[in-house]
């Protein structure tokens, strides 16, 4: 039975045969209000103005019927159930009635089938409206997985390129005076680049292969760290608040991408509100059911933490709201957004091993509803990072660099010898083998190392390394990584990591703190 009164149209052309009908529904205890029609253009304005959860219809009713019924109905309102109630019905019309797509039939001479008929249309229609929820749902998973690859090869070759643009801009500004009227142009491809990695770093998040630095965090925490961050993007005309559960569970996520989790939603709801309105960031414990994971296949049963951000702007219908995760989708006007704000919560939420979902209407605000899995376990202190004095960036160690892209491998090798270091390089794991393989008194105190290469990956190369050289310092970087160093996509703990494009001071911090590290 539906959960609401049902709203009933029937197609009849007997006032008291309806009433028959109207009478045998409330015996049924089928509450309902019944809107009679007769003819097809009053049907057709029943569909439009009624919005109606069933229809019965007689098999025979002057100049219409429920044939014909049937056959708007297939064009106008597809997911409606309609059942045949009719006087007299032969065993193949009642069947030609079901292969046309009739749900059910009812004779009048045995009305006291009608409730049941009613509760199992209902329920198959309830039946077919969650395929195609899961049906939707998994060509949208595919769709995402397909330009989700293609924009994750196309982050990482382009991260490579970025590199070697930022790295030559930041050699060029060290060595031109801040008089030189170049520095001007050369600061302009900086910034360039800079925007460019920015872009880059959205779309390895949406194709979930971005590097996570998972960590226990207090969720709670979290949402008032960002509070005064949000409250400055948001601007006045937006009333912020926030609900946090006092004993609410712990997480285990990346601070860094959750945090622009928060971001990202918050400012897609200041954007639907361009007259103001009000923002509302809650959190709570929740326990998601079989129920629920059978409506949302990727979700598994347990309890989680709920992150939900409401706003009141102009909503989302359902058109909408089936495409706001896909990359490059916007409903802003050009030049006004890229359409990955969403897309990158998708992707990080996702990788996390989270799921978020929706509630929009036009006009009522939306609600994004992101559901973490909870764990046992107290929260992680926060990292600070270490902090070198520049003259404490400088060394004089030597460094195996493994790239195998030519003008990242150059600028690298620049960046290091002007800060000190001596410099092997090698185009390939093979190359670098036979470099310092066998060669036991060649001095090698870190390997800097590129994590997907042809032939053999850095993974593998450090591990050849490390089982014959134990003390060698190990330092991968990559525009992005694939299992050999990361495991579902979370960074495993002590492996030293450069995500590129990078600083200089950037990459001699961590070339610092790797080779400083004890082994």
């Amino acid at each position: 039975m539906a959960p609401h009164s049902l709203r009933v149209v029937l197609v009849e052309d007997r006032a008291e045969d309806a009433e028959l009908v109207t009478r045998e529904l409330a015996r049924a205890e089928v509450p309902c209000e019944v809107h009679r029609v007769d003819t097809a253009q009053t049907f057709h304005q029943a569909l439009t103005d009624y919005s109606p959860d069933l229809v019965l219809a007689d098999y025979t009713v002057p100049g219409f019927g429920g044939m014909a019924a049937l056959e708007i109905l297939k064009q106008q309102a597809p997911t409606i159930p309609l059942i045949v109630v009719t006087g007299s019905l032969d065993e193949e019309t009642a069947a030609e009635c079901i292969k046309a797509g009739a749900t059910d039939y009812v004779l009048k001479t045995n009305l006291v089938r009608l409730g049941p008929a009613v509760r199992g249309a209902l329920a198959f229609a309830a039946s077919q409206a969650r395929s195609r929820s899961l049906e939707a749902q998994l060509a949208l998973s595919q769709r995402m997985e397909a330009v989700g690859r293609l924009a994750g090869g196309v982050a990482h070759d382009f991260n490579n390129i970025l590199t070697a643009i930022s790295g030559y801009a930041d050699l060029l500004l060290a060595d031109l005076p801040e008089s030189d009227d170049r520095r001007r142009d050369v600061e302009e491809i900086h910034q360039a680049a800079q925007r460019a990695a920015s872009l880059t770093q959205q779309l390895l998040a949406f194709s979930r292969r971005q590097v996570l630095k998972p960590k226990v965090i207090d969720l709670n925490a979290l949402v008032r760290n960002t509070e005064k961050m949000l409250r400055r993007l948001i601007g006045e005309d937006i009333l912020f608040a926030s609900v946090l559960h006092p004993r609410l569970g712990n997480v285990r996520a990346d601070p860094g991408q959750l945090e622009q989790v928060i971001v990202n939603l918050a400012v897609n709801s200041r954007d639907a509100m361009p007259d103001g309105g009000r923002l509302t960031i809650e959190t709570r414990n929740v326990e998601l059911d079989d129920s629920y994971a059978a409506d949302h296949p990727t979700v598994k049963p347990g309890g989680y933490v709920l992150l939900a951000v409401s706003d009141t702007g102009v909503g989302m219908d359902e058109e909408t709201k089936a495409r706001i995760f896909e990359p490059f989708f916007t409903t802003k006007v050009r030049g006004k957004g890229t359409g990955l704000g969403l897309a990158t919560v998708y992707g990080i939420v996702q990788q996390t091993g989270g799921h978020i979902s929706t509630y929009s209407e036009p006009g009522k605000g939306t609600t994004m509803r992101v559901y973490l899995p909870r764990v046992n376990e107290p929260a992680d202190p926060i990292d600070r990072p270490e902090e070198f004095a520049p003259e404490q960036l400088r060394g004089t160690e030597t460094i195996l660099l493994v790239e195998d892209e030519a003008p990242v491998r150059a600028v690298t090798r620049q960046l290091l010898e002007r800060n000190g270091y001596t410099v092997l390089e090698a185009s390939n794991g093979a190359s670098a083998l036979a470099l310092v393989d066998g060669n036991d008194r060649l001095r090698v105190d870190l390997l800097l190392t590129d994590v997907i290469m042809p032939g053999m990956s850095g993974r593998d190369l450090a591990t050849h390394l490390v089982a014959h050289r134990p003390k060698l310092h190990v330092l991968y970087m990559s525009g992005y990584t694939d299992d050999a160093v990361v495991r579902h996509g979370m960074l495993e703990p002590g492996l030293a990591y450069l995500e590129k494009p990078f600083r200089p001071a950037i990459l001699l911090r961590k070339v610092r703190a790797a080779l400083d590290e004890s082994t």
